[in-house]
């Protein structure tokens, strides 16, 4: 187990930079989830962090003492892949033996902790099959099992589950995670899948074009997003967003032909700021469907029902707007709305998120 901190950490491969300027810090024992999309340096850093790229800038610190020159194997770390690289050749007791015989730990040694892991994994009886002879679940455990032989101070994990099928997918989050709670190993798990990050980990780690976007527990980067790329990327529907332009106490919608009046901590946060042109955010869950206006404060929008997206306990309800823009709606329960009727959206101002367009910053988020 151990500490792990990235210090204004860069990698660049000739003129690209893949991460830049990554700096946060990990407790012992934590399991810290690195989220975005393609291409934003997730994956960069969790090479780095193994020691398998160089890095270009920066520091990593494993409890305090500096390792970013050091070998992998020096490093004590333990990497599961996406393609589970177990030996074809090999059964699954040598897959999972095979880095200790390297390190010529005793035989009986080794044959305790194959007998261990392989219990605590539930592939004990599948030590003599070959890697094709199992399923692709069972072959992420045997990778996983592999890593936890090492018995490492940092547990690697590149998007280990994007090749198995949704509930295997769902089912083995459930695992690692318990997994994980009972070994307390310090884990880093990358992943694109923002809703895979908000079910598995203690933090967050929020990436866009190889910077740091935002550090915290899923719940404060759900409520609180920094600023409207993380509002809109953690969530599944994505947060709704209105264009806007601050004028006096409210704000006039852009192309809807229509100004929102601001109260409270919106009108405050308004007052705070310096910034004229303003996102309105608000999540598809707190908007809610009418026939008719809303009023008692409550905002209001006129718009048509484009799609309607039965997902089983909830419906997505896709609108649009006069301007042709689509605000999603979550709706629990059944609905009498079909495609093509008018309906208005109704969004409580408690709910709603207000951001600087231009820093792309959050300026009023949800009462605490």
């Amino acid at each position: 187990m151990a500490r792990v901190e990235l210090r204004r950490v860069s990698k660049r491969f000739g003129d690209v930079s893949a991460v830049e300027d990554l700096s946060f810090g990990t407790s012992d024992g934590e399991f810290i989830v690195l989220v975005g999309p393609s291409g934003c340096g997730k994956t960069s850093t969790m090479r780095m962090i193994a020691g398998l790229e160089a890095v270009s800038e920066g520091q990593i610190l494993f409890d305090d003492k500096d390792v970013t020159d050091q070998l992998p194997r020096d490093r004590d770390v333990a990497m599961v892949f996406q393609n589970y690289a177990l030996f074809p050749h090999l059964n699954i007791f040598s897959n999972l033996a095979f880095g200790l015989q390297l390190r010529k730990v005793p035989k009986a040694e080794i044959e305790t902790r194959v007998k261990d892991v392989s219990r605590l994994l539930g592939i004990q009886e599948l030590l003599q099959r070959r890697p094709r002879e199992l399923s692709g679940g069972q072959r992420q455990r045997v990778a996983l099992g592999r890593a936890i032989m090492r018995e490492p101070r940092v547990f690697l994990m590149d998007e280990p589950l994007s090749n198995l099928d949704a509930a295997l997918r769902m089912e083995m989050r459930a695992e690692i995670i318990k997994l994980q709670e009972r070994l307390g190993v310090t884990t880093f798990y990358v992943t694109h899948d923002q809703v895979e990050a908000l079910s598995m980990g203690d933090r967050i780690v929020v990436m866009r074009g190889g910077k740091l976007q935002q550090v915290g527990t899923p719940m404060e980067l759900y409520e609180q997003p920094a600023n409207s790329y993380v509002a809109g990327f953690i969530g599944s529907p994505p947060m709704n967003f209105l264009e806007g332009i601050a004028n006096g106490n409210g704000v006039t919608l852009t192309n809807l032909n229509a100004t929102v009046e601001l109260a409270g901590r919106l009108f405050a946060a308004t007052q705070r700021s310096s910034a004229r042109d303003l996102l309105l955010g608000i999540r598809p869950e707190h908007v809610s469907l009418s026939d008719r206006p809303a009023s008692d404060g409550v905002y209001s929008l006129a718009a048509t029902v484009d799609t309607v997206e039965p997902l089983g306990h909830t419906i997505l309800v896709r609108t649009r707007l006069p301007s042709q823009q689509v605000l999603n709606v979550l709706v629990a329960g059944k609905i009498s709305w079909r495609e093509g009727e008018n309906v208005y959206l109704a969004m409580r101002p408690e709910h709603i998120y207000l951001f600087d367009r231009t820093a792309d910053q959050l300026l009023c988020g949800l009462p605490g």
